[in-house]
């Protein structure tokens, strides 16, 4: 096989890397995550102020819900021309007539949108999942693809498991899709297998072996997952190689041990320009605010370690590099933290400050609420200042997003939660829990082995989901102090074999964790499964 390409080689694919941010969709795969619309939406939005190229905003067919949050996507965000162009909003269907009408009738909203359209082609795939030759797929993608076209001239088409699909068939099916009308193509590192010289070197090849990739103008995209640690190597390796297009999960999140991380790969091209003659659009100082509102939708934490957005990410333990960041930063940061929107002025108010101190620091963290989600965060707010004095800008982010997340078609709302216990007595829970479809609230008791396990239990009974169990429990910080707001995230499982994540907030940790169960709860009561049958 060829070499690597250099970085004048590089230039000539273009300066410009499009970013395709795939949260929604094959972030949302990861286990216990059940965006609905309305959250889908207010992720968008904040990937449209990070100014990314692609939103996918889910898979149509997969559910009447996934479908309506993909229209709810392409209706605003797909529309929104405030900060320009609007970003080209995208659906995922598989190679199948139905899939791809349903993914046409939900984008048509958007001023501009693309289908992705995949279909397996490793031989383990063709065998196991599929039942057919190679021929077949040809044709199938073929089909695919030129019906795709029909609805759109911005078609995307992913050969699944492409690093181990033979090289051959690779170049095959690459060129029949070029030919056929797909304008971007993308080579999918399903399951983590490829390792960054080789699959930079597959990139090259298939610039080489398809010409008509550079006559017709057709984006080479990548979709790197994270089983080897490698989806942010691997994209690296791509873009010098050729790859134009990097498909990204803000945080890494997705199936398994997740995507191409978004904040990470963007800093990796920006900082090492010099190697890689490369750029993208992306408005790097709001990664931090994006990876926050993402976390706190999700339940998935973010690492302290994490690159990039970790809380750790600008911070120095060491005498010796606090010494040198004192002398020079460029001393042991390759990076600005202002450049991701880690630094910047703190947002402190007290319970002396009124609606109008709040409502100007909600503005500037970027939300936009109704008037009852205003109120509701403000009582939120003020309830929280008696109990700590001052409360800084996280503190603020965390209790709108606990407020203006509790959703008109929640099932449950918990109403008073109480707690006993001590060295040598059984921790017990009492709480009052109201069914908003009945508009009545049912008490219960219960023990347990702690507070928390008490008061879980005392729900589960009250709102009678027997079946339901606890299996994650994560605490965590907003702040620091020992009166720092506590951020609760658990994952249940209902009888099914399904699992929802859910988070809650408070400065009494008991009382955070309640929170969070109760919305583990109504999320399994709103939310429509979805079929894992052919999940990219």
């Amino acid at each position: 096989m060829g070499k690597p390409i250099d970085v004048s080689q590089a230039r000539a694919f273009g300066d410009d890397v499009v970013i395709f941010d795939t949260t929604l969709r094959d972030g949302e795969q990861s286990p216990g995550i059940s965006l609905d619309a309305r959250e889908k939406v207010e992720i968008a939005e904040q990937l449209a102020r990070l100014n990314v190229d692609v939103i996918e905003a889910g898979f149509p067919a997969a559910s009447a819900g996934d479908f309506d949050a993909v229209k709810a996507v392409a209706e605003t965000v797909g529309n929104d021309t405030s900060r320009g162009r609007a970003p080209v909003i995208a659906a995922l269907a598989r190679a199948m007539p139905g899939d791809i009408e349903r993914a046409a009738k939900s984008l048509a909203p958007a001023a501009r949108h693309r289908i992705h359209t995949f279909l397996s082609t490793s031989d383990i795939h063709r065998r196991y999942m599929l039942d057919a030759t190679e021929d077949e797929i040809l044709a199938q993608a073929i089909e695919a693809v030129e019906l795709a076209r029909s609805y759109t001239d911005d078609v995307e088409f992913s050969p699944q498991d492409a690093t181990r699909t033979d090289f051959e068939f690779l170049v095959d099916i690459v060129a029949a899709v070029v030919e056929a009308g797909a304008t971007t193509v993308n080579i999918p590192d399903t399951v983590g297998y490829a390792l960054p010289h080789d699959f930079g070197i597959w990139i090259a090849q298939l610039h080489e072996r398809v010409p008509a990739i550079a006559e017709r103008g057709v984006v080479i995209s990548v979709h790197c997952h994270n089983d080897l640690g490698l989806a942010v190597a691997n994209s690296v390796e791509a873009v010098r190689n050729g790859a134009r297009q990097v498909e990204v999960a803000v945080n890494g999140i997705g199936e398994r041990a997740g995507n191409c991380s978004l904040e990470e790969v963007v800093m990796a091209l920006r900082t090492r320009a010099d190697i890689l003659g490369v750029d993208h659009r992306v408005n790097t100082p709001e990664l931090t605010r994006t990876s926050r509102l993402v976390s706190s939708l999700t339940g998935y934490s973010i690492q302290r370690n994490k690159a990039v957005v970790g809380s750790n990410a600008f911070a120095h333990e060491s005498g010796i590099h606090q010494h040198g960041v004192l002398q020079d930063r460029l001393t042991y940061e390759i990076m600005k933290s202002e450049d991701v929107g880690a630094d910047g002025s703190q947002i402190v108010l007290g319970k002396h400050s009124g609606r109008h101190a709040f409502k100007q620091t909600v503005d500037d963290l970027g939300f936009e609420l109704t008037d009852d989600e205003f109120q509701s965060a403000f009582q939120r707010f003020k309830t929280l200042a008696d109990k700590k004095g001052e409360v800084k800008r996280e503190d603020i982010t965390a209790i709108i997003l606990a407020e203006t997340h509790v959703k008109a078609d929640d099932a449950f709302e918990l109403v008073t939660l109480r707690v006993a216990g001590g060295s040598d007595v059984a921790p017990t829970a009492s709480v009052e829990v109201r069914l908003v479809e009945e508009d009545r609230v049912v008490s219960a008791e219960a023990t347990g082995d702690g507070m928390v396990d008490a008061a879980c239990d005392a729900i589960r009974r009250a709102v009678g989901r027997d079946e339901v169990t606890l299996v994650s429990f994560q605490v965590s910080a907003v702040t620091e102090g020992i009166d720092a707001l506590g951020e609760v995230t658990v994952t249940v499982e209902v009888e099914e074999g399904a699992r929802f994540t859910g988070r809650g907030v408070s400065t009494d940790i008991v009382e955070a964790s309640a929170r969070a169960y109760i919305d583990a709860l109504n999320r399994s009561q709103r939310i429509v499964h979805r079929s894992d049958e052919f999940r990219p």
